[in-house]
């Protein structure tokens, strides 16, 4: 249930988006800085379908979170991941087969296995008060 509603990438949305929600094509990619870092034309690598999210990478590897997690680690010791913004990572990673893509985020399916398992559950709690005795700002 918590698989089937993508409840832990609504929660963690800003990272989520990138990583299982948005294809690349609707990826807000700033052209100009994935040009400078990977020295690649963002429509040509589009065009030629060489980028993924994170859960298209899987799907299209055949590999698990924590499988990308090991390639995502080693295209970040090879200085292969670009900072796009709060949230926003794109890495040059190349699969054991030695395909390379271009994957969005690909930390959060290690993240997300954390909650959607089979034995994972998520706990909610309702909590009220007097905001005129405790803030929210306090609260947190």
């Amino acid at each position: 249930l918590i698989d089937q509603r993508k409840l832990i990438d609504q929660h963690y949305y800003a990272i989520a988006s990138k990583a299982t929600i948005l294809s690349p094509a609707d990826i807000p990619v700033p052209a100009d800085k994935f040009q400078e870092f990977f020295g690649e034309d963002w429509s040509t690598v589009l065009q030629e379908n060489r980028a993924a999210n994170a859960l298209q990478a899987c799907d299209r590897w055949n590999c698990d979170a924590a499988q990308l997690e090991t390639i995502w680690r080693a295209a970040e010791e090879s200085n292969a991941i670009v900072k796009f913004g709060g949230g926003f990572y794109c890495g040059k990673l190349t699969n054991h087969g030695g395909e390379t893509l271009y994957v969005f985020n690909a930390f959060f399916m290690s993240m997300r296995a954390k909650f959607v398992g089979k034995d994972a559950s998520i706990y909610a709690y309702q909590v009220e008060w007097d905001p005129a005795q405790l803030s929210w700002a306090d609260f947190r």
